[in-house]
Formats: structure tokens, sequence, C-alpha cells
């Protein structure tokens, strides 16, 4: 079993920049992807970021360009770089792990844009 804890969220400017963290602890070998997804509310849980393993990423279209994942395995934590945020992105986001037949995730974090 997996357990996620994500941080790193809280209150910031429209144009400003956040970083995220989520700290993976457990059967942590068994992790294949981890990614990031967040909720607004009234709206549907949307893919923001995902990076394999072996450090390949994805991005949701809304964020390229302006959102980086990172992972760094040794500490088992996957890491979300937002700049140039969005009111519209304000939401809780989630840190997500893969293993074989299931994903976990973590309670979420408040990312809150002040406009």
């Amino acid at each position: 079993q997996v357990q996620l804890v994500e941080s790193g969220g809280g209150l910031v400017q429209a144009g400003g920049s956040l970083r995220l963290s989520c700290a993976a602890s457990g059967s942590i070998f068994s992790i294949s992807t981890m990614g990031w997804y967040r909720q607004a509310p009234g709206k549907q849980r949307e893919s923001v970021a995902s990076i394999t393993k072996g450090g390949s990423s994805t991005y949701g279209d809304s964020v390229k360009g302006r959102f980086t994942v990172s992972r760094d395995n040794a500490k088992n934590t996957v890491y979300l770089q937002m700049n140039s945020l969005l009111p519209e992105e304000a939401a809780v986001y989630y840190c997500t792990g893969v293993t074989p037949g299931r994903r976990s995730w973590g309670p979420g974090t408040q990312v809150t844009v002040s406009s």
C-alpha cells in the first residue's frame, strides 16, 4: 500500500508561482507513474501533469509551458512547479501514484489564486 501526502498549497496572487510537493511512503518501489490532478468546486477532477519513474512527463493542455512536474526517486517525492497561475486554477490539488492494479491518492492541498 502507498501513502501520499501533499504540501505547498496556499494563497497566491494571479500571475504568481507555487511549488507543490508530494511525499510517498509505504510500498514505494511498486509506484510507476506519479502525478497531479486538481478539482475546483463544482467541477470534475482533471489531470494536470504526470511523470513516469524514468522521468517522462505529460501535461494537460491548459498548463503546458507554465507548470513543470519533476520527481526525485531517491526522496520518493514528486513536485509540481506552477508559474503564471490563473484565478480559475484555484482548486484542491491531489497527488496520485500508480501501482499494479491501483491508483492511490493523497488528501489534497488547497491552492487559492486571488485576482
